[in-house]
């Protein structure tokens, strides 16, 4: 089963990239409760560069259904609201200076079906990813079972693509069943 050419840690890692990049969409997703994280997908144009939020403000969650971005540059402060206003979160920023509060208010019934189709998505994405990064294994392995594999060896590496595969996207069904139940229960 040793083969140089084949490196199966690798796919690991472009696989479980796909996963993190699925739960880091789903920090950003608004579930009713205040979480500095689903502010982190915003970019603001500051001295005409694209940054994100952490990068020209402190974000604080002071009480649970309340984010409160204090942005260090008094002159920025617009830029922030405008950013966070037409991110899609439906949040709007009430401005007190150099203070931005964001009421996070109740999700209605429809915007909780909405976001629960949102997070679907997400995870279909994350399964095309998971599939694109088998696909060039298996690929792989084609090249080297004409070149220098044997057919056991192409069967049995075939074999753990397919297991990693069928494993991380169980993981991506479970983490889409778990942000579908959070979303549907507030």
């Amino acid at each position: 089963m040793e083969n140089e050419d084949f490196d199966l840690e690798s796919l690991n890692k472009r696989m479980s990239g796909a996963l993190n990049s699925l739960k880091n969409d789903f920090h950003g997703l608004r579930t009713g409760r205040a979480s500095s994280a689903m502010l982190d997908t915003i970019l603001v144009e500051v001295y005409g560069n694209h940054v994100p939020i952490n990068q020209c403000a402190t974000i604080n969650v002071p009480e649970p259904r309340m984010v409160t971005v204090n942005v260090w540059d008094k002159a920025n402060v617009a830029l922030v609201e405008k950013a966070i206003s037409s991110s899609g979160l439906g949040i709007n920023p009430v401005s007190d200076g150099t203070v931005l509060r964001l009421p996070i208010p109740e999700l209605n019934e429809e915007r909780r079906k909405e976001l629960s189709k949102l997070a679907g998505t997400y995870a279909e994405q994350a399964r095309i990813a998971v599939r694109n990064v088998r696909r060039d294994g298996m690929d792989k392995i084609k090249k080297l079972k004409n070149d220098s594999m044997s057919d056991d060896d192409a069967k049995i590496w075939s074999d753990e693509i397919q297991e990693l595969t069928n494993q991380t996207i169980s993981m991506i069904d479970k983490s889409l069943e778990e942000k579908q139940s959070e979303i549907m229960q507030i």
